[in-house]
């Protein structure tokens, strides 16, 4: 079951390097933000030659990442990474750079706004906080 993110690249953390058993390694954390109601950034790692297409995106760009999850255990804690294995960019950019201009559908009632009907009811409701002083919750 492939597992794949599309989003808009937010930042590149620096990249690590190390010697391991296996000889020398490289990763790069990269974090993406997913478009919705409720966005949510989401820290993603590039291991080996994947950490140079980092190189070739900026900041802004939308990318479709196709990636691993992977938890271990330390010390009693659960540690969860996900290991980007693909990253591509989701759209490709337009043709000499330039926006493509919009069109815009003309308005039905003559190009004004439409008129408010109705007002928003007043709070007539008396405060009910009081000065309690055995409730100390901010709400």
């Amino acid at each position: 079951m492939p597992l794949e993110l599309s989003g808009r690249l937010v930042t590149v953390l620096p990249e690590q390097t190390g010697n391991g058993r296996n000889g020398v390694w490289k990763k790069q954390d990269f974090v993406i933000e997913l478009a919705g109601p409720y966005p949510k950034k989401v820290c993603m790692t590039a291991w080996g030659d994947k950490a140079d297409i980092l190189l070739e995106v900026s900041t802004g760009d939308e990318l479709k990442v196709s990636f691993d999850v992977e938890s271990r255990e330390y010390n009693g804690r659960w540690y969860t990474d996900l290991k980007a294995w693909k990253i591509e960019q989701a759209t490709a950019p337009a043709a000499g750079g330039q926006p493509q201009p919009q069109q815009q559908q003309p308005a039905r009632n003559g190009g004004q706004a439409p008129a408010r009907t109705t007002q928003p009811a007043a709070n007539n409701a008396p405060f009910l906080g009081g000065n309690d002083d055995d409730n100390d919750l901010p709400f």
